[in-house]
């Protein structure tokens, strides 16, 4: 346990503080940033625009502080560009880097599912970096179920009132990743999909997804970025998962949900998807790059198989 906001001796501190309004919020921010300004760190703060202007009209501007906004979009673009920032920050002779970010969940009306596992992976992409990371959930707005992935995934805890603790809930990344988790499913899902096809090709693939989204009003950008996540998730499906592959694909105005099922167990890498394959083959980072395009892919292990769900568009959040 440390008492203080001084950064630990080395590698990756991850922790996570739980507040209730802004005077306790200030409480565990401002000394963390304001020991790495001290300290001349690099630090970084990505917070909403609420907490951002808080936090600017408590700390003065200073060449080691800086700000960044929506950065927040997708887990795996977050931990690529984590990982560029770092590596730009130790080139330029950084020993500590500070970053304190907010994760999106529900309360501020995103699909928590795979920042759950976004949480999980940082613990493992960043083990070997100078990195203190302060992740701050506003206990108001976040539900109980997600503080308990919350307090999983955090192998530390700051207080408001100054104290940094171990965290004895945490749970090693890929026990927690291998965790059975409920499904998110969306609502157009209990109605029959506009296509359903069997073992299709990638170019099928692609054929059926363009042809669906012509009822919606997703941007053509949104759409070719889906074709090209449906494409390699189904040859992903075929290469590593058990026949047959069904591909199943639904259409409303404000989304896209796509579905791609093989009788397979699924993928044996925990970080699947979330980091680039350690050796992976032409064409073997299919799952990655469609983190990156959609704006939620969810794994689901069943009794029929695995499956992936990818979702172009505005995810629906459960109530």
């Amino acid at each position: 346990m440390t008492t203080g906001a001084e950064a630990p001796a080395c590698g990756l501190y991850h922790e996570a503080a739980v507040y209730d309004g802004d005077e306790q919020f200030l409480a565990v921010v401002v000394p963390f940033l304001q020991g790495g300004l001290d300290a001349g760190e690099p630090t970084v703060v990505s917070l909403d625009d609420k907490r951002t202007d808080l936090v600017r009209s408590t700390i003065p501007g200073n060449a080691n502080l800086s700000f960044v906004s929506g950065q927040y979009d997708r887990p795996a673009n977050v931990l690529r560009s984590v990982d560029n920032l770092l590596a730009g920050f130790l080139s330029q002779g950084a020993r500590q880097i500070r970053i304190l970010g907010e994760v999106p969940h529900p309360g501020v009306g995103v699909p928590w599912d795979w920042w759950a596992r976004y949480e999980a992976t940082v613990n493992h992409a960043f083990a070997g970096f100078p990195l203190w990371a302060l992740c701050p959930y506003d206990c108001r707005i976040t539900s109980a179920a997600v503080l308990g992935d919350v307090a999983q995934t955090h192998p530390y805890l700051a207080t408001p009132d100054g104290r940094h603790v171990i965290n004895e809930r945490y749970t090693d990344p890929a026990v927690f990743l291998a965790q059975p988790r409920s499904a998110h499913e969306d609502p157009l899902e209990t109605s029959p999909p506009a296509i359903h096809l069997v073992d299709p090709t990638a170019s099928a693939a692609r054929r059926a997804v363009l042809g669906a989204a012509s009822i919606t009003r997703l941007t053509e950008a949104e759409v070719a970025d889906l074709v090209i996540a449906v494409s390699e998730t189904v040859t992903n499906a075929q290469c590593h998962g058990d026949p047959p592959t069904k591909l199943r694909v639904w259409s409303a105005p404000d989304r896209m949900v796509v579905t791609v099922t093989d009788q397979g167990t699924g993928p044996t890498d925990p970080f699947a998807g979330l980091l680039p394959a350690a050796k992976a083959p032409a064409g073997g980072l299919g799952m990655w790059m469609a983190h990156q395009l959609c704006n939620l892919v969810t794994f689901d292990h069943h009794a029929d198989g695995f499956t992936v769900r990818l979702i172009a568009g505005a995810p629906h959040l459960p109530a």
